[in-house]
């Protein structure tokens, strides 16, 4: 079987960063973005970035710059669905999505997300860790904190998901729980694999940890 493509999340709007591109701060000398593309392209095909705005902006990376093709920021699935329709054109049948502001995310991230889709006739699956004490929006009813950014993706489900984003889904999990999505554990014991810069203190903590 061929590697999915690659889809990097960085459409958000970074509120709590003061605003602009989180994904284009630099953490040791490298940007958070060059950081994630250089973990990601090892693991796929090929890759492709979820931006809004003027991509002139990312120019230096030489990926292709996808805008969200719903209006308003909806949210990381309309960063999904961009890269769904990207990937239809390019042939692929399925895609890996990551955060641009997630620079230690794991090496064997698309091979763990593509082992637990084993069986699935449309993969589709989310990353996910171990709860500890904390209780987050995020659990699922087995206890796990799921990271929605973090996900395999079918190219079939596209017009699916472009249907309920017009709808007005926003919520990654609703979505997915609907057509029997499944969660890809990662282990936890050397820190949170996820860990990502929301704020100027993560930028320090990522910094410490490059």
């Amino acid at each position: 079987m061929t590697k999915p493509v690659g889809v990097i999340l960085a459409g958000g709007l970074a509120t709590r960063m003061g605003g602009g591109d989180k994904a284009l701060r630099t953490v040791g000398g490298k940007t958070l973005l060059q950081r994630v593309i250089d973990r990601l392209a090892p693991q796929v095909a090929g890759m492709a970035l979820n931006a809004n705005g003027d991509p002139a902006r990312f120019e230096a990376f030489g990926l292709p710059v996808l805008p969200d093709s719903i209006s308003g920021f909806p949210g990381p699935l309309a960063g999904v669905l961009a890269g769904l329709d990207w990937a239809a054109e390019q042939g692929a049948d399925r895609i890996v999505t990551v955060a641009g502001d997630t620079p230690f995310f794991p090496d064997t991230l698309v091979a763990r997300l593509e082992d637990t889709a084993r069986g699935m006739a449309h993969p589709l699956v989310l990353a996910a860790t171990p709860r500890g004490e904390e209780k987050t929006k995020s659990m699922s009813k087995s206890g796990l904190i799921r990271h929605p950014t973090f996900g395999l993706w079918p190219v079939a489900l596209r017009e699916d998901l472009r249907t309920a984003l017009q709808d007005g889904i926003k919520k990654v999990v609703i979505w997915t729980e609907k057509h029997g999505g499944r969660e890809a554990v990662f282990p936890t014991e050397g820190g949170d694999p996820f860990f990502n810069v929301n704020t100027p203190e993560d930028l320090e903590t990522a910094e410490a940890l490059a």
